[in-house]
Formats: C-alpha cells, sequence, structure tokens
C-alpha cells in the first residue's frame, strides 16, 4: 500500500502520495474545510501510513476522523514534538521545516547545506556536514511583505510580484515591487555569503523566482518537505515492522 503525506501549511494544504522517496501527483488545497480534501484523497485507496504535518494543532476529533482513512496515522504538530527530539532538532522548529531538513541531510549528505523556503514566511535554516542543525531565521515572506506594506501604510497600493523587477523603480508601483524582491535577494545573499561552502537549497512557491535571480548555483527542489515527510513515512513502517 501507498502512503499519504500531507503538508497543512499557513495559506494552503499540499498533499503527495509515495512509495518510499518516490512521490506521485501532488494536490493543493486552499480552505478550511481540509479534512473533507484528505477524505476524498483516500476514496478509492486507503493509505498504509498517512503522515499530516500541520502548522496548526489537529484536533482530537480531526484526528479521530483521519484515523478512520488510514492504517496508521503519523500527527506532526505543535502538540506532537517526540520526533523533533529523537532526531537531534529542536523542539521549536514547525514540521515544515523540520522536514526539509531531513530531506536535505539524505539528499546530500556529508555536505553542509543551507536551506530557504519561500511561503507565506520566508525561513532559512543551515545544517553541518555532520547533519546537525546549525540554527536558521524566519522573516516575512515576499507576498506576506507586499500585503503588509499595503496594510500598514495609508497609500501605498498593493502590488504582485513583479515578473522583471529593476533595481530602482521609477514608479511607485515599480519602487514597491523592487524594493521588495531586491531586499530579499539581498538577504539571500548575505545568507548564503555566511557558509559559501554550504550547498543552497530553496524550495517554496517563489523558489523558482529568486534561484534565477542569484549569483551563485541554486538546486531548487520544490517538493522538499513532502520528501521529508516521505522519510518519515519510510521510517515509521521499519519501526513498526521491528
Amino acid at each position: 500500500m501507498a502512503n499519504l503525506l500531507v503538508e497543512i501549511g499557513n495559506t494552503a494544504l499540499k498533499a503527495a502520495w509515495s512509495e518510499r522517496m518516490t512521490l506521485g501527483k501532488t494536490f493543493r488545497y486552499q480552505g478550511e474545510k481540509y479534512i473533507e480534501f484528505i477524505q476524498s484523497l483516500t476514496q478509492r485507496e486507503k493509505p498504509s501510513v498517512m503522515v499530516v504535518s500541520s502548522v496548526y494543532p489537529i484536533s482530537q476529533a480531526d484526528e479521530t476522523l483521519l484515523k478512520q482513512e488510514c492504517s496508521f496515522l503519523l500527527i506532526l504538530d505543535g502538540q506532537h514534538r517526540e520526533w523533533l527530539v529523537a532526531h537531534g532538532l529542536p523542539s521549536y522548529l514547525s514540521y515544515d521545516r523540520a522536514a526539509a531538513i531531513l530531506a536535505a541531510r539524505y539528499l546530500f549528505k556529508g555536505r553542509g547545506c543551507t536551506i530557504v523556503d519561500f511561503g507565506t514566511t520566508l525561513s532559512i535554516d543551515f545544517i553541518g556536514e555532520d547533519g546537525l542543525y546549525r540554527g536558521g531565521n524566519i522573516s516575512l515572506g515576499c507576498r506576506t511583505r507586499f500585503k503588509a506594506l499595503n496594510r500598514y501604510s495609508r497609500s501605498l497600493p498593493l502590488v504582485d510580484i513583479p515578473e522583471a523587477p529593476e533595481l530602482l523603480g521609477l514608479s511607485e508601483q515599480a519602487s514597491i515591487g523592487s524594493g521588495v524582491v531586491s531586499g530579499i535577494i539581498f538577504e539571500m545573499e548575505g545568507y548564503l555569503a555566511l557558509h559559501p561552502e554550504n550547498i543552497a537549497i530553496f524550495t517554496g512557491g517563489d523558489a523558482n523566482y529568486f534561484a534565477k535571480r542569484m549569483k551563485s548555483s541554486i538546486f531548487v527542489i520544490c517538493n522538499l518537505v513532502l520528501m521529508g515527510l516521505a522519510l518519515m513515512a519510510d521510517e515509521y513502517v521499519q519501526k513498526m515492522g521491528e
């Protein structure tokens, strides 16, 4: 039986079926009825293991419903920190960051990595050649910065990410677009310069957009978090067989 991987983020849910480390089709859902959406994925086939990583706490009622949709359920949220501690990660990490770190360890074993996730938030995490976590930062994501400028200023319009930003804007909208995008690029160049020997990995919705604007070589792995969840599911299966 295949496993089902579910990542519930700040603005959307992503899911994929997996056979060990091989990911199938990726599904995306934006809405409040995430249990119903997951149930729609399991109508034809019940997964062996369902891994649910969530930035929000999974209620006991929802956990009971999810258990009916699979043979084994692994919940990864703020109320379940055991996995983090068992793998040498700080308990404050969100599981999407933890999954990305696990996948980077697997893909680039023996190499230090700088992992940048471009989502609603912008997270930067560092792991050493030994795979140990070296720390990380969280900032506003790209679209969140545009929304913040619009919301917390009296006159600035809401601007979308420009297709071809200039270094300096020659209009109000261009200034906003270039200011946000250039600011993130300058941030990334600074973080990458901290450990130039590291493999640089970009993931998340805006990963490709920023990777092609960087001076250094970047690995773009859009499903890095789901790959980490696939590793967790595989590890869970092995533990059950012991």
